[in-house]
C-alpha cells in the first residue's frame, strides 16, 4: 500500500496526527474450509462408488456422507483441467489447450495461466484464508522448473501460502522428484524404508492443517491437494500388490460387464444404459495370448493397489480433519481430471516412456520381469483394454473428447450443509463449474481486477444450486459446453452433444462428426446423426462459435514429439549447447537438463578421486537412463534402455590426482557409442544397440544419484571424493532430422493410441 492510500491524518507530530490502519480482510463468519481433491487419470467407473471393485472405502465415507455428481466433466487431460478447476475458465482462454510442457507460440497453448485469470488460491488468499497447495502442479512450463525459476508461475506466486509436491506431470512414486516451497529437496527416507511419496504427501498436507488450526483457529483454509495417483508409474507397496494378485485374470470383458452391472445397480447410470462394443483396437480378453493375458491381469493389479492405497491415506487426512473439529464445515470436493489413460498401448508396457519413443512393449519379453511390476524397478502403465473397463461404460479415454475422456467422478462432501448423504446429482456440469460454486457458497465476489490487472470474466456456472436438499429434479443450469483436445472436439448443448475424433491429417472441414441425445444416452452408444442433420449441423456452428469465443483456435492436431519440440526454444536450457555445473547443485529436472536425448553429447568431470567412489552424472532411473560413475578405481558408464544395459569399464585405474574424466557420445540413427575419457586419452569404448530420443522423465543429479540408473550401486552414492565441476558439452540441435524424427515417432505413437 502506497503513502497515497493513506486515510488517517498526518501532523507534524504524532500528537496532532491520527493513525490509520487499512482494514484487514475476514472471510463470513462461519465460512467452510475448502478441501479439492483430484485423482490422476482416474475413469469414470473407478471409485468403487462408481462402479469398480477396487477398495476405496475413503472415498465411499465421502459419498455417502455427501453427493455423486454422474454427469461431471472435465477437459480430457491434466494441465488444462487444473487450469479450469483453479480459474474458472475455459482452458484454451487461459493459455493450456494441452499439457504445460507445451509452447506452440499462440496464446491457446503457453503453459501457463495469464495474470487476467487470478486462480482461487490468489482470490481466497485475499480474502483471509490460508491456501495450501500438496501434490502435482504441472501449471508451469518446463523450461521454468529449474532450481533457479523463474518462479512466477510456481504455486507460491500463484496464491498458494506454501507448497509440497512435484511440478511435472508425473513423478515415481517411489524415489519422486520434490519441491518445497520453492526448492528441491531429496526424498526423505527410501523405498527400503517403507517410502511411497503418496503417504509423504499426505503427511505434509496434515501438517500445514495443524499448523494452520493451531495458529490461526479463526481463519478457514484452502487446501489443494493433487494426488500422483493414478498417473502412470502405477506403483504401491508389496503388501497392497499382494492383495490384488489374481483378482483381474478373468479380464476386461468380464470385469468391464460386472462394474457396468454395479453402476446400474448404483444408479451411476440409468437402468436402460447401452454398454458400448469395445473400443477400436481392444481385442478380446479371450482373443489374447497367455503371456498378454498375465501381462495384461498384473498391469492392473498394480493399477488398482495403487488406487487402494491412496484412498487409504487420503482416509488419513479425512480423519486429522475429523479430529480436529473441521469436517463438518470444510467443502471437500473429490474428483478425477481426465478419463482413464490410453498411454500404455494395446498391450501396456512395463516403462511409459516406451510410449513417448513410439515403441510397442515386446511381451513375451517383459513377462519375464512380471514380479517387478509396480515396485521401484518398473514404471508401468496398462493396456486400453483395462483403460476401457475404467471408463465404463463410456467409450474412448484420456486425450479424447467422446465421454470416456471427459466425463468423470465428482464427490462433494459438506456435513454442516448437505443434508441427503448418498444421494446422486444427474445435472450436466464441467470443471470451470467448480471455482464459481465455491465462491458463491463463500459470498465472494469474483474480482474484476487483481493487482492492477484486468480480470477476463468466469465461464463456469455455479453448481451451488445442486447441493441443496431436493434439488436432484432441477434442470442443469448450465447452457453449453465446447470441448477440444488434439483436434478432438465436441459440444454440449440442452442435453446433445455432437463430437468428432480427429485422425492426424485429416481435413478439419470434412470429417466425420457424431450425435448423440445425451440426456438419453449417457455411453453414446446410439449415434444419430443421420436421423437429425439439421441438429447435428446446429450443434458444430454452435462449437465454432464457442471456439472463436474462448480462443481455441488456430486448431492444432500435433501430439507427442512434434509438441514437446515446440517448447525447446524456450528456456535457458534450449539457448546452450554447455553446461557447467558446480557441486552441490539441485536435481535438475528432466526439462532443463540437457538435451542429450538425440543428439551426440559429451561429460568431462574435473575431480580428485584419492580412492573414492560416487556418481558423477546420473540422468533418469532404474527404468531408463545413464549414469557415469567411479567404483573400484575406475570410471563406469552405463546406459539404460529399458532394463538392457549397455556398460564400459576403463581399462586403467584413475589416478590419484586431480584428473579430468568422461565419456563421449557418438549417434548412428537408432544406435551410438560410447568412448571413455580419462585426462582426453580413450581408455574404453562399447557399442549401444539402441538409444531413446526421450530419455526419463525424471531428472538428472550431479555429484550423487537418488534414483539409481543401474545396480552396482545404492542411492544416493554421492561422490565421495573432491568433484570441482562436471561440463555437459552437446550437439547443436538436428533440426530437420529432430523434426523427421519426431514424425516418425508420431505416426508409431499414434499407432499405439
Amino acid at each position: 500500500m502506497s503513502n497515497s492510500d493513506f486515510q488517517g491524518h498526518i501532523g507534524r507530530t504524532v500528537k496532532d496526527s491520527t493513525p490509520w490502519w487499512p482494514p484487514v480482510a475476514r472471510p463470513k463468519a462461519g465460512a467452510p474450509n475448502v478441501v479439492i481433491v483430484v485423482f490422476d487419470d482416474v475413469g469414470f467407473a473407478h471409485f468403487n462408488n462408481y462402479g469398480s471393485t477396487i477398495a476405496t472405502p475413503n472415498l465411499d465415507r465421502l459419498a455417502r456422507g455427501g453427493l455423486r455428481f454422474s454427469n461431471f466433466h472435465t477437459t480430457a487431460l491434466c494441465s488444462p483441467t487444473r487450469a479450469c478447476l483453479l480459474t474458472g475458465r475455459n482452458h484454451h482462454a487461459v493459455g493450456m489447450r494441452a499439457i504445460s510442457n507445451f509452447d506452440t507460440g499462440f496464446p491457446n497453448m503457453r503453459g501457463a495461466m495469464p495474470r487476467s485469470a487470478a486462480t482461487l488460491a490468489e482470490v481466497l488468499r485475499e480474502q483471509g484464508f490460508g491456501t495450501y497447495m500438496v501434490g502435482k502442479w504441472h501449471l508451469a512450463p518446463m523450461h521454468e522448473t529449474s532450481p533457479t525459476g523463474p518462479f512466477h508461475n510456481w504455486p507460491l506466486a500463484k496464491g498458494f501460502d506454501r507448497f509440497y509436491g512435484f511440478l511435472q506431470g508425473e513423478t515415481d512414486q517411489f524415489r519422486p522428484e520434490l519441491v518445497h516451497d520453492q526448492h528441491y529437496i531429496a526424498p526423505p527416507a527410501t523405498p527400503e524404508q517403507g517410502y511411497h511419496v503418496t503417504e509423504d504427501l499426505v503427511d505434509q498436507a496434515i501438517n500445514y492443517l495443524h499448523d494452520h488450526v493451531s495458529s490461526a483457529p479463526d481463519r478457514p483454509f484452502f487446501t489443494y491437494l493433487a494426488f500422483g495417483a493414478c498417473h502412470s508409474p502405477h506403483q504401491a507397496p508389496a503388501d497392497y500388490l499382494a492383495k490384488y494378485r489374481g483378482q483381474f485374470d478373468e479380464g476386461w470383458d468380464a470385469i468391464r460387464a460386472r462394474w457396468f452391472e454395479r453402476q446400474k445397480t448404483l444408479g451411476i447410470v440409468p437402468a436402460d444404459t447401452v454398454l458400448p462394443p469395445r473400443n477400436p483396437g481392444v481385442k478380446a480378453w479371450d482373443d489374447l495370448t497367455d503371456n498378454e493375458r498375465r501381462f495384461a491381469a498384473r498391469l492392473q493389479e498394480a493399477f488398482a493397489a495403487f488406487l487402494e492405497h491412496t484412498d487409504a491415506h487420503l482416509g488419513r487426512y479425512i480423519d486429522a480433519l475429523a479430529r480436529l473439529g473441521q469436517l463438518d464445515n470444510t467443502l471437500f470436493i473429490a474428483m478425477s481430471d481426465n478419463g482413464a489413460s490410453q498411454e500404455g498401448g494395446p498391450t501396456g508396457v512395463l516403462d511409459e516412456m516406451r510410449y513417448f519413443n513410439g515403441l510397442r512393449e515386446n511381451v513375451d519379453e517383459a513377462v519375464k520381469r512380471l514380479d517387478t511390476i509396480g515396485g521401484p524397478d518398473s514404471h508401468t502403465n496398462y493396456p486400453w483394454g483395462w483403460a476401457m473397463a475404467g471408463n465404463t461404460p463410456l467409450k474412448r479415454y484420456k486425450q479424447n473428447t467422446h465421454a470416456g475422456g471427459v466425463r468423470d467422478p465428482l464427490i462433494v462432501h459438506w456435513p454442516a450443509q448437505i443434508k441427503e448423504g448418498g444421494a446422486i446429482r444427474s445435472q450436466f456440469h464441467h470443471v470451470t463449474d467448480i471455482a464459481p460454486t465455491i465462491l458463491e457458497i463463500l459470498e465472494i465476489a469474483a474480482p474484476k481486477a487483481h493487482h492492477g490487472v484486468e480480470q477476463m470474466a468466469m465461464h463456469g456456472t455455479s453448481m451451488a444450486y445442486a447441493l441443496r436438499a431436493g434439488a436432484a429434479e432441477l434442470p442443469t443450469r448450465k447452457k453449453r459446453q465446447y470441448f477440444e483436445m488434439f483436434g478432438h472436439r465436441a459440444i454440449w448443448s440442452e442435453g446433445w452433444k455432437a463430437v468428432c475424433y480427429h485422425e492426424i491429417g485429416d481435413d478439419f472441414d470434412t470429417e466425420t462428426w457424431e450425435l448423440y441425445h445425451a440426456d438419453a444416452d449417457a455411453s453414446e452408444a446410439h449415434d444419430l446423426a443421420t436421423r437429425h442433420p439439421e441438429k447435428l449441423k446446429s450443434l458444430i456452428d454452435l462449437w465454432w462459435q464457442e471456439a472463436e469465443a474462448y480462443g481455441v483456435l488456430p486448431l492444432d492436431d500435433r501430439r507427442g514429439g512434434q509438441l514437446f519440440k515446440t517448447a525447446q526454444f524456450r528456456g535457458n536450457t534450449a539457448r546452450r549447447t554447455r553446461f557447467v555445473y558446480y557441486p552441490p547443485v539441485s536435481r535438475q529436472s528432466a526439462d532443463v537438463a540437457p538435451p542429450t536425448g538425440n543428439r551426440p553429447f559429451t561429460i568431462t568431470a574435473d575431480f580428485e578421486k584419492h580412492g573414492a567412489n560416487g556418481a558423477i552424472l546420473a540422468r533418469g532411473s532404474a527404468n531408463g537412463g545413464y549414469v557415469l560413475y567411479v567404483k573400484d578405481d575406475r570410471l563406469v558408464f552405463d546406459y539404460n534402455f529399458f532394463h538392457h544395459h549397455s556398460q564400459v569399464r576403463s581399462t586403467e585405474r584413475l589416478p590419484n590426482k586431480r584428473c579430468t574424466a568422461g565419456v563421449r557420445i557418438e549417434r548412428n540413427g537408432k544406435a551410438g557409442t560410447a568412448t571413455l575419457l580419462v585426462d582426453s586419452r580413450e581408455c574404453g569404448r562399447i557399442e549401444i544397440p539402441e538409444m531413446a530420443v526421450m530419455v526419463s522423465s525424471t531428472g538428472m543429479d550431479v555429484g550423487q544419484s537418488i534414483a539409481p540408473v543401474c545396480s552396482d550401486y545404492a542411492p544416493p552414492f554421492t561422490f565421495e571424493g573432491v568433484l570441482h565441476s562436471v561440463t555437459v558439452e552437446v550437439a547443436a540441435s538436428r533440426a530437420p532430422e529432430a523434426r523427421k524424427e519426431a514424425l516418425a515417432t508420431e505416426r508409431v505413437t499414434q499407432g499405439l493410441q
